[in-house]
């Protein structure tokens, strides 16, 4: 089986069942911020290694150890997490990133620019705006990181858990 990273985002305190359900199977989970509170840290963890930074929400003292963005490498891949696109205020290609994730504005999103694959998984928490429910995606298939945005459906009437 291909090498699988789970991406989410903008959880705000919020860490569904079906969202963990969706991690399980991945090697690697990230997280880009707006997580919302210590709880969904300490369960992503007990899914898998985590990569997590923090978003513009998280300013209590438990985020005090998260950083504004992360790069991390993954199976020869380097992969920049960053809350807020915005914020990126260094080229991406320059530095030999192959994928930024980034988070923030609650809306998926994936495409290229300059060879570098941006990839926002949309928000994982509590709905917002009009934008669905969704979390991302990321298969490695020969040297090619592919993405998939997957949308989270509640099996059960449970909103909380």
């Amino acid at each position: 089986m291909e090498p699988l990273i789970g991406v989410l985002s903008d959880t705000h305190g919020l860490l569904r069942s079906a969202v963990e359900e969706r991690l399980r199977p991945c090697e690697l989970i990230v997280h880009a911020g707006d997580i919302g509170n210590k709880d969904v840290l300490d369960r992503l963890q007990g899914i898998g290694n985590l990569v997590a930074v923090r978003g513009n929400i998280d300013k209590d003292t438990w985020t005090e150890r998260l950083s504004e963005w992360e790069c991390v490498e993954f199976h020869g891949k380097n992969i920049l997490i960053i809350h807020d696109i915005a914020r990126l205020d260094w080229d991406p290609k320059a530095a030999n990133v192959d994928v930024v994730v980034y988070g923030h504005s609650h809306r998926s999103a994936t495409y290229r620019k300059d060879g570098v694959l941006y990839l926002n998984p949309g928000s994982a928490g509590p709905g917002r705006f009009v934008y669905p429910t969704s979390i991302a995606y990321l298969r490695l298939v020969d040297d090619q990181i592919i993405p998939k945005i997957i949308s989270i459906q509640e099996t059960s009437s449970r909103k909380d858990s």
